[in-house]
Parts: C-alpha cells; sequence; structure tokens
C-alpha cells in the first residue's frame, strides 16, 4: 500500500503539470508545422499516420539553426512520441532519442532551463522502463543543477524524487539522510506543500526502520500541515497521512486506533472524487483490519468494493494485496478453493508486472493456502528473495557510486578543462612567439634585401656612368683621330692633287694633241681621288659625338641577356632618326631603369612568349612602347607594388608620363612618353 502512495508521489512529483500537452493553434496551411504537430497530437488519428506527421515536422525544424525556438518545436516532437508510447514500442525510444538530442543543443547553446528539462524527460523515460539506477542518474544531475543555481525549492523536489528511488530500492538510512536534507532545505522557505511531503515520508520510513514513534510523531506533523490553507484540498493529504497512520497502527496491533484512523480519513470531503486510488486502498485497510479484530459483517463486500475501483483504475499493486486479502479471508472462512483462486490471481498480476516484492508476498500466502506445494513455494520464495536481496544491495551501492563517480567526472572534467586551457595559453604564447621572431626577421631580411637593391641601383648607375664615360672618351679620340687624318688628306693628298692639276694647266699653253692626249689620262683619274678624298674628309669632320649607337647597343644587350636565360624572344623596333645626345645622361638612366623593371615582371608575372619594343620620335618627344602576349591583369584591381611606383617616379623625374593597359588573356602595354 505504501509502495502505491509512494508510486503515486514519485509521478506527482515529476508531471505536476501535464507536459505531454500543448495548445497549438493550427494554421490554415496543411503543410505547416502547427498542422504536423496537431496531427501527431491526435489521438483519433491512426498511429502509422501520427508518426509520419511527427517526422514532417521534425525534417522541418531540423533546417533550423539551434536557438531557444528550435529546443521549444524539438521538446514538442518529443511530447508526441511520449503520447505515443503506449501504442507502439518504437515510440518511447524515438522519445529518448529526442530527449537525448535536446540535451547535447541545450548544453552547447547553455541554455540551463532546456537542460533541465530536458533531464527531467529522461527521468521520465526511465521511470517508465523501471531502470531506477540510469533514473537515478539523471535525477542526480537535476539536482546539482538546481544547487548550483540556489533553487533551493525545487532542489528539494528532487531530493523528494530521489528519495523515492532510494525507497524503491530499501535504501531506507539513505531516504533518511536525503530527507534530512531536504527539510534543510526547506528550513527558511514557506512551502508547506513540499514539507508535507518531507514529514509524511520521514513517518514511511521509520516504520520500515522501526522507528515507531519516530513514525508517529512526523506523521503527525505531516497532519499539521496537511489541512493548512496554502495546500489544496484536493491533494486529499491528510487522508493519505491518516491512512498512512492507520497501517502503521496496525503494525503496532492497535487495530481499534488503526479502524479510527482509517475512518476519519474516509470522510475526508471529495476523497474519492479527488483521490478514487487512495479511497480504494483505505477501503481495502478498513477490511483488513476488521478481519483482523474479526469483525465480518460488512466482509468481503468491503474487500470487493475496493478491488472493483482498483481493477477499473488498474492498479496493479493494490489489485495484488486487494487479492492476497481476500485469499487471506476466504482461507479463514475454510474456503480452500477461492483462498487459492485469489492468491494465484495475485501471483499472475504480479509475475505479469514483474512486481518481485509482491511475489514474495503472494508466495507466503500460496504457501499457507496449498500446504501440499508449501515447499516449492518456499524454495521459489527464498530463491526470489536472495536474487532482490542482491539486487537491492547492488543497487544501494549504485547509487552511491554513481555519485561519486559523476563527482569524480566533474572534477576530471574541471582538471582536463584547465589542462586545455593551460596548453591553449601555451600554444598561443608559441604562435605569438613565432609570429614575433618571423616578423623581425622578416623585417630584417626585408631590409637587407632592399638595402642590396639599392646599392644594386646605385652600382648599376655608376657602371652605366662608366660605361658611357668609357664611349664619351673613346668617341673622343676617334674624333681627334679623325680630324688627323682630315688634316693629313686635305694637306698632304690634297695639296699634291692640287699640283698636279695646276700643272695640267699647261694645256693653256700647249694644245698640241700629244700634250692633250697625255693630260686626259690622268685627269678623271685624279678627279675621282680628289672627290672620294673630299667624302671621307667630309665624313670624318662631320660630328660623330652621338650617343645613339651605345644606348642602342645597352639596350640590345639588355635583351639577349633576357633572352639567354627566360625563352623569351625579343623584337627591337628603333626609329634611326631619334638624336638621343638631346637625352642628358640621367634621362636615359631612367629610361634603361623603365625598360628593365617592365622586363623583369613581364619574365616573373606574365607567362608571355614574345616581347616588342618600339622607339619612335614625335614632335618634342621620344615614345617607348613595351607590349608582351603574356596572361595579362585587370590593371582596376591589381595593387601596385614598388616596382610600378618606382617606374612612376622614374618617368615623373624626367618630366614624362607612363601608362599600363592590360586585360585578363589579352597581354599587357606599357607606354613611356619623355620630354626632349
Amino acid at each position: 500500500m505504501k509502495n502505491l502512495y509512494i508510486l503515486f508521489v514519485f509521478v506527482f512529483l515529476m508531471l505536476a503539470c501535464d507536459r505531454r500537452v500543448d495548445t497549438t493553434v493550427v494554421a490554415p496551411k496543411n503543410d505547416s508545422l502547427a498542422y504536423f504537430f496537431e496531427k501527431a497530437n491526435n489521438d483519433s488519428v491512426p498511429y502509422a499516420e501520427r508518426q509520419m506527421y511527427t517526422q514532417k515536422a521534425i525534417a522541418i525544424i531540423s533546417k533550423d539553426k539551434n536557438d531557444s525556438m528550435n529546443r521549444v518545436n524539438y521538446f514538442k516532437v518529443a511530447n508526441r512520441y511520449y503520447n505515443m508510447r503506449n501504442l507502439n514500442a518504437k515510440a518511447l525510444e524515438d522519445y529518448k532519442g529526442i530527449t537525448l538530442f535536446l540535451i547535447e543543443n541545450s548544453i552547447k547553446s547553455k541554455d540551463t532551463t532546456s537542460l533541465i528539462k530536458s533531464y527531467r524527460y529522461m527521468v521520465d523515460y526511465y521511470v517508465d522502463k523501471k531502470n531506477y539506477d540510469s533514473t537515478y542518474i539523471y535525477v542526480y544531475e537535476l539536482e546539482k543543477l538546481y544547487v548550483y543555481l540556489k533553487d533551493d525549492i525545487n532542489a528539494s523536489r528532487i531530493l523528494l524524487g530521489k528519495t523515492l528511488l532510494q525507497h524503491s530500492q530499501c535504501d531506507y538510512l539513505g531516504c533518511e539522510r536525503t530527507v534530512l536534507a531536504m527539510l534543510k532545505k526547506l528550513r527558511f522557505e514557506d512551502n508547506y506543500e513540499l514539507r508535507y511531503e518531507a514529514y509524511n515520508f520521514l513517518g514511511i520510513v521509520y516504520g520500515e526502520l522501526m522507528e515507531y514513534q519516530l513514525s508517529e510523531h512526523y506523521y503527525k506533523l505531516a497532519l499539521e500541515l496537511a489541512t493548512r490553507k496554502e495546500i489544496p484540498h484536493e491533494y486529499q493529504n491528510k487522508a493519505t497521512t491518516l491512512n498512512n497512520l492507520g497501517v502503521l497502527y496496525r503494525k503496532l496491533n492497535k487495530d481499534d486506533e488503526a479502524l479510527k484512523v482509517f475512518n476519519e480519513a474516509l470522510n475526508e470531503d471529495s476523497l474519492f472524487v479527488n483521490r478514487p486510488i487512495i479511497f480504494a486502498m483505505i477501503k481495502d485497510n478498513i477490511a483488513y483490519s476488521e478481519f483482523k479484530s474479526g469483525n465480518h459483517k460488512r466482509l468481503p463486500s468491503l474487500f470487493f468494493e475496493s478491488l472493483k475501483i482498483r481493477d477499473s483504475l488498474n492498479i496493479v499493486p493494490g489489485i495484488i494485496i486487494n487479492n492476497i486479502h481476500l485469499s487471506e479471508y476466504y482461507a479463514f472462512k475454510k474456503d480452500t478453493l477461492k483462498a487459492i483462486s485469489y492468491a494465484k490471481r495475485a501471483y499472475d498480476v504480479a509475475s505479469e508486472n514483474k512486481e518481485m516484492r509482491e511475489v514474495m508476498s503472494v508466495l507466503k500466502q500460496l504457501s499457507n493456502v496449498e500446504p501440499k506445494k508449501a515447499l516449492q513455494y518456499s524454495v521459489e520464495y527464498h530463491k526470489l528473495d536472495d536474487s532482490l536481496k542482491l539486487v537491492e544491495r547492488r543497487i544501494k551501492n549504485k547509487f552511491s557510486r554513481i555519485e561519486y563517480e559523476t563527482e569524480e567526472l566533474a572534477l576530471e572534467k574541471d582538471k582536463l578543462t584547465e589542462h586545455k586551457r593551460v596548453l591553449i595559453y601555451i600554444s598561443i604564447g608559441i604562435l605569438l612567439l613565432a609570429i614575433t621572431v618571423f616578423i623581425i626577421r622578416y623585417q630584417i631580411t626585408k631590409n637587407k634585401e632592399l638595402h642590396y637593391l639599392q646599392q644594386q641601383k646605385t652600382a648599376n648607375e655608376e657602371i652605366y656612368q662608366l660605361l658611357l664615360g668609357q664611349h664619351q672618351k673613346i668617341e673622343e679620340g676617334k674624333q681627334l683621330e679623325k680630324k688627323r687624318i682630315s688634316r693629313e688628306l686635305h694637306d698632304g693628298v690634297m695639296g699634291r692633287l692640287s699640283g698636279i692639276r695646276l700643272n695640267l694647266f699647261i694645256l693653256s699653253k700647249r694644245t698640241d694633241s700629244e700634250t692633250i692626249a697625255k693630260c686626259l689620262e690622268h685627269i678623271s683619274e685624279i678627279q675621282k681621288v680628289e672627290k672620294e678624298i673630299k667624302t671621307i674628309a667630309y665624313d670624318l669632320e662631320k660630328n660623330v659625338f652621338s650617343d645613339t649607337i651605345g644606348f642602342v647597343m645597352i639596350v640590345k644587350n639588355l635583351f639577349g641577356s633576357m633572352e639567354e636565360h627566360s625563352g623569351l624572344h625579343f623584337t627591337l623596333e628603333m626609329d634611326e632618326t631619334i638624336e638621343w645626345e638631346l637625352l642628358d645622361g640621367n634621362a636615359k638612366i631612367n629610361t634603361y631603369r623603365i625598360l628593365q623593371e617592365a622586363l623583369q615582371n613581364i619574365y616573373k608575372y606574365a607567362q608571355a612568349k614574345s616581347v616588342v619594343l618600339k622607339v619612335y620620335k614625335t614632335a618634342g618627344t621620344i615614345e617607348l612602347a613595351i607590349e608582351d602576349d603574356g596572361i595579362g591583369f585587370d590593371a582596376q584591381k591589381i595593387k601596385k607594388g614598388l616596382g610600378l611606383k618606382n617606374m612612376e617616379e622614374r618617368a615623373k623625374d624626367m618630366g614624362g608620363k607612363i601608362s599600363i593597359s592590360s586585360k585578363e588573356g589579352g597581354g599587357t602595354k606599357i607606354n613611356l612618353i619623355i620630354p626632349i
């Protein structure tokens, strides 16, 4: 009887409000989430269809991110599965799967409210499966969460649930510790309902421990609270505690006092309407107490009235105890067949529902009513008793081990978290140090490279100036030599030829045919020599101090050097009329450097096969066009590097302009305009 009450309290505690029912407004569309939820929760719809609608709801919400609304919808899915658990065993497993998924998502999002609700759902699952050690794990997790939140009221409710689990495994000392811990949390709380539950439960526990005075004391404390206005009368707490007190008196062989409190309990207003389970229990207890006291006037009708209510509500423990009482009654009346019949019915119900403790009670009764099989029943009783004691001992130890291991895991997790945090800090420090070293080394390398490039630039300019100076000296030597040869030709050869020509003037004096014939032999030859000498003298005398040949040669050398190691094909189209001497040395150096940088970029990036350099003269300018057939680039998107900036600065130094045009896949063209 007490077990029945404990089960009821447990259900009342964990399912105080029906969390499986929610009111959903049905949307007008028959493919909406609300529509699927409504259909999945409709008891008139076949199981297969309800399952289908639930799956459609999952298909929709699984696409959403893990936020509070998404978790609310998953709780609705879990509710649908829980409501279908009696139709198909798979529904309860689907309920478990969704709840575990909710636990994972709640932890990820650090949503304590959803995590608590998920743990409660898992408690419901394991209570349904009668797996009490797994139930204890989640009850303990809930306890820790409420303690962390400093929510003493809900922590007390969970402690009461924990007590029920301990009582179910006959861990009465554990029950006592847990209920007293619960009362400590309620010391400064005005929650009379929970305090009543604690006192009433201590009465039950001390009755099991045979501390009868303490049991009676706490039942009376519970009765003082049961009638307070803060506790709704429909809970029928007074009738419940009076029933428990009557059972205690019957244990103490105080049958008259037991009947008195049982009848007082039965007279509570609206008891049958509010709590038919308690009403049937009290009826059976009154019948049994009257049977024990020898007052059989209302028997067995009182037993049957109680059994009828319990059968209609399918209260398994109540049905078993009622049938045992009827068996005892008919055994006393010497109606052995009925005594055996009711005992066997009690045995069948207990076995079918795996109520092993009740099976043991029935085996005792069967031994009494069937003496011939007493040995058989006794063997079965002791075998079952041993196995139950072993299970109880294991589970009691497991409860303690669960708390210990959970705490150890929490400590280990904290250690691992701290260790992980230290490793992360060390890794970040090493990474920052590596980045710093890399940046420093990169900067040093970059500075060295820039210094080297600057030195190379200076050296190249010096070399170019030396080459130009050397070329200038060579040209000066050539000029001096040409002047010397010119003077020699003019003063020497031309003098003699002029003398010969003058001598031929003899013809002006002598015109005989012989003289004319001799002179005519030399005149044409002398004129040819004179003309040739004048031509040479004129060519040598003209200004040859032009840098055209030197600058063009340097450009050709640059092309040749690039062709050797790059595989590029170079074409030079040079306007021969360009007067390079009009450009100063600085302009020539800058022009050369721009060409050099452009060719380097083509070699590095353009993937070109051929390059064309066109140099031509316009009014007041010299223009250079460098074209390649490479891959090109988007001139609007590319970021200007140091090379391109140097080219622009060099053009600006000369007072010139440079432009770059390119497109992806269409090659690149660089135009340089140099003012003369």
